[in-house]
């Protein structure tokens, strides 16, 4: 039997049909940014599950089973807290003006479903009003439909993750995907912004590297102790703003046909992917929401494929917030300094030693 596997690239857009962008402004006050699913232009069925305490969200009433509209043409997930919302708005205008949307009958009567979801990032950049508007979401939507869309997914301190903050150290945008053996794909984009943490400070490792396919993260060991030492002074030196605002949020997909109940059960179990890699996650000051898409490029599951592809997608929500902790690089601003997970604890890596030697 063929063993599961990441996909190509390795991220959301191994899930055929979907191409991802990204636009951010950093300096000037400014660390915050905009990033734009787009489905296929018939749409993507959807779902959505909301976790956490304080969520920023639009257009998720309309993805409960019970309700009309089944496919939605694009997820933004941005900073800016609830003001980010706006930058939904750029992205249905582009969409409107490409004609793709819920159509209305006459031609070029079209209303694009874009639902969204914003993470707490206000002020970190050292100005409270430096946040995204709907030119955001109109650059992010240009990033996603231009030449590098459906490329590789460009992960860490970018888009909706540029402000981002996880436990303390800095956060960013990840993405992941599995192959299962009957060839269905699924794929899974996370902006992690947590008032948990990502890293066990018993041990300084990543929570979630444990569920990594085999060999991903070979790269990885747990720390020194000289590394534990100065992150639990870090940690316990920490002032934080009171109370510690954040959120994660994300995307999973996959290429099967799905109905709008079988994409909230998915969302769902993203969530399940985000507890085994934050902890603690879906606290009263996280907005926590998974968005679910399903472009039905391949048929319907039965019973146990669907509860394979379940599976295989809690994994793969955790293993993107792996991937979005390791790409972040530490960023300082006016309003302070937010190390990576590599900047803190750097003899996590096995290319430490060879540094040493030399």
């Amino acid at each position: 039997m063929t063993a599961v596997r990441a996909g190509a690239t390795n991220s959301l857009v191994d899930v055929a049909g979907l191409r991802v962008g990204h636009f951010q402004r950093t300096g000037d006050g400014w660390l915050s940014g905009t990033t734009v699913v787009l489905a296929p232009t018939d749409g993507a069925v959807g779902g959505v599950d909301v976790r956490g305490g304080g969520p920023g969200t639009r257009e998720t009433d309309l993805l409960d089973p019970r309700n009309l509209v089944e496919r939605v043409h694009a997820v933004v997930l941005s900073g800016g807290s609830a003001y980010g919302l706006a930058s939904a708005d750029g992205v249905m205008g582009r969409l409107a003006a490409a004609g793709v949307g819920f159509s209305l009958g006459a031609p070029g009567e079209v209303v694009p479903i874009v639902p969204a979801a914003v993470v707490f990032d206000l002020g970190r950049g050292g100005s409270f009003g430096a946040r995204p508007d709907s030119s955001f979401g109109r650059r992010a939507y240009d990033d996603a439909a231009g030449p590098s869309g459906d490329g590789m997914v460009t992960q860490g301190c970018i888009g909706a993750g540029t402000g981002t903050v996880v436990g303390g150290l800095k956060g960013g945008v990840g993405s992941a995907s599995t192959v299962l053996p009957d060839g269905t794909t699924v794929a899974a984009l996370a902006v992690v912004n947590a008032v948990g943490s990502a890293v066990d400070l018993r041990s300084g490792e990543l929570f979630g590297v444990r569920h990594g396919l085999d060999g991903e993260y070979g790269e990885l060991r747990a720390p020194r102790h000289a590394d534990l030492v100065a992150a639990r002074a870090a940690a316990a030196d920490r002032r934080d703003p009171q109370p510690p605002l954040a959120t994660t949020i994300g995307v999973l997909a996959t290429d099967r046909t799905l109905r709008k109940a079988q994409c909230a059960k998915l969302a769902g179990i993203g969530h399940d992917g985000l507890a085994r890699a934050v902890d603690p996650a879906h606290t009263m000051f996280d907005g926590d929401t998974v968005f679910a898409l399903a472009t039905g490029a391949k048929d319907a599951p039965d019973q146990a494929e669907f509860h394979a592809l379940l599976a295989a997608a809690g994994d793969c929500f955790t293993r993107a917030v792996v991937n979005g902790v390791l790409a972040a690089t530490t960023v300082e601003t006016p309003a302070g300094r937010w190390r990576s997970y590599r900047d803190a604890f750097p003899t996590a890596f096995a290319a430490a030693d060879v540094e040493e030697v030399r």
